[in-house]
């Protein structure tokens, strides 16, 4: 699991929590979703490919939530 697909993955992911933790708004946090939910699909897709069934179902749980996340800070029209 070192091809291109990982290391994009890897950067994307730590991207993402950088903009999440930041909490520097309610747009760049569900841009940070965004990205999360992006990453995620490319986890899934190589941990399948990779036989590496434990990435995969994480992730699979993992792009969920990252869907909720861009819903609740991009789509949702009312604020909490």
């Amino acid at each position: 699991m070192e091809g291109p697909v990982e290391w994009i993955a890897s950067v994307g992911t730590i991207i993402a929590a950088g903009l999440i933790a930041l909490d520097m708004g309610r747009r760049l946090t569900g841009w940070g979703f965004v990205l999360f939910t992006a990453v995620s699909l490319m986890w899934i897709y190589s941990g399948l490919n990779e036989d590496a069934m434990p990435i995969a179902a994480m992730n699979l749980v993992l792009l969920v939530i990252n869907a909720w996340g861009v819903w609740r800070y991009l789509i949702r029209k009312e604020q909490p």
